[in-house]
């Protein structure tokens, strides 16, 4: 194993989804669409006027999330997904203490 003592060739960091060289589109798509709901879903928290905005894209994203994490091939994916999930719990929760998925009459 003289390769672990002297690498030959320093490699590039690539920022990719595909850690094991095969393309996963659709896999992709979809933990990047979980990050996106979580996202939307946490800030929208912030805004207490805003909780059907958190509670629909918190329980979109949790949905979403939960199926992607079940089809996921790569540990990016998975964290992509873990990310998104939190955020969407996290929006969904507060978004239904706020006052749910219903305007306020």
């Amino acid at each position: 194993m003289p390769h672990v003592l002297q690498p030959s060739e320093r490699q590039r960091f690539k920022l990719t989804l595909n850690t094991d060289g095969r393309a996963h589109p659709v896999e992709n798509v979809l933990a990047m669409a979980t990050l996106a709901l979580g996202v939307v879903a946490f800030v929208s928290t912030f805004w207490v006027s805003a909780h059907m905005i958190s509670a629909w894209f918190g329980l979109l994203g949790f949905g979403v999330g939960l199926y992607s994490q079940y089809i996921s091939a790569t540990t990016p994916q998975r964290s992509l997904n873990i990310i998104g999930l939190v955020g969407s719990f996290v929006g969904a929760a507060l978004g239904i203490a706020h006052g749910g998925f219903l305007p306020h009459p």
